[in-house]
């Protein structure tokens, strides 16, 4: 019994010393996964959030197709609306400015097709294995970066001067695309807010149409409901309401998207490098060194860099008021540097 009893201990024993091994192995993994000298709330809360990035992305990804079509839809019927219910009713007023807005309009549609076209369906660029200056290597495409370089998870590849991954073009907004996302958003904003200039007053005598005009749309639609043939007149009013109300909200919603760009434009930004820059200026500012974004070249020297007019021969008509295909001035692997206007710090970090 004493045998049995002393053998019941040292098995007491193994097995407690057994799970101080096994919780000191679950405290130590544990603490090297959270508690470390690199964990911050910010790694945290963008480790918790992976799984929704990764949703957002597959899903941005597939729908993009359908976002392309949609365009294409809404642009279509604005544009078929336009010749069936204002063009006539413009050409009713007056034969000469029907002659004007057919000039303008058409310059303005074949601006919005051509510039919509060349941002989906051109690629963006991306970094080749061989580059001449590497900033980093991509943790995720495990190839080298170079400056303005950016990973994009949706497309899964590495873009040259990425500026965002844009749904409604199924593409990257990058170095060889950019300018053709901006001006498709510039001429859509026009014609959005051209078609609208024609359409309201056609819009304010359908919206407060009198008592009288409001029971002939009832008599068509009781027309419509006992199987007759529906006037054509109730389409244009509906097609008159829809055009000035899509063209409205789409026009509101251009604008704020136009000054943002526009503004990051003026500081020679992407909308990634804007909130990298951020962060640079306050770490910057704790060591009592001003930061300034070494690409800035001024607010007219980089409206001329971005539209690509500032190489010889190139003018703002023939190559941003009319289609061109003209080619950024440098090649998204190496950038000129604004170094005639500063001074380098032994850190590197540019001063005014």
């Amino acid at each position: 019994m004493a045998q049995l009893k002393w053998r019941g201990g040292l098995l007491w024993q193994h097995c407690k010393l057994r799970l101080k091994e096994e919780y000191f192995v679950f405290r130590l993994t544990y603490h090297s996964l959270f508690f470390n000298s690199l964990t911050s709330w910010s790694t945290v809360a963008d480790t918790s959030i992976e799984p929704l990035m990764w949703l957002v992305d597959h899903f941005v990804r597939y729908l993009g197709p359908a976002f392309v079509v949609l365009v294409m839809c809404l642009t279509t019927s604005v544009v078929v609306i336009f010749y069936t219910c204002l063009l006539p009713h413009k050409l009713s007023e007056s034969v000469p400015w029907t002659v004007y807005h057919i000039c303008f309009g058409h310059w303005i549609l074949v601006n919005i097709v051509f510039h919509y076209f060349k941002a989906a369906f051109t690629d963006p660029g991306s970094p080749p294995p061989k580059i001449p200056e590497i900033t980093s290597i991509c943790k995720k495409c495990i190839g080298p970066k170079a400056p303005r370089t950016h990973h994009c998870s949706v497309c899964n590849k590495c873009i040259l001067k990425m500026d965002h991954h844009c749904p409604w073009l199924n593409n990257c907004v990058g170095h060889y695309n950019h300018r053709y996302f901006f001006l498709f958003c510039f001429y859509m904003w026009l014609g959005t807010v051209y078609v609208s200039f024609c359409a309201y007053p056609l819009f304010k005598n359908h919206f407060y149409a009198d008592q009288a005009e409001n029971n002939a749309h009832a008599d068509e639609i009781e027309l419509a409901v006992k199987g007759k043939e529906l006037p054509a007149g109730m389409y244009a009013h509906h097609f008159i309401m829809y055009e000035f109300m899509l063209c409205s909200a789409v026009s509101v919603a251009l604008l704020l998207l136009l000054l943002w760009h526009a503004h990051l434009i003026n500081k020679a930004e992407t909308s990634i490098e804007m909130h990298i820059n951020r962060s640079e200026v306050a770490r910057c500012k704790e060591k009592g060194i001003i930061y300034c974004n070494p690409y800035d070249f001024g607010a007219k020297n980089n409206w001329l860099r971005f539209l690509g007019i500032d190489q010889p021969g190139r003018s703002f008509f023939r190559h941003v008021m009319l289609p061109s295909s003209h080619l950024p001035s440098e090649n998204g692997l190496r950038w000129d540097l604004a170094t005639d206007r500063s001074e380098r710090s032994p850190e590197g970090i540019l001063l005014l």
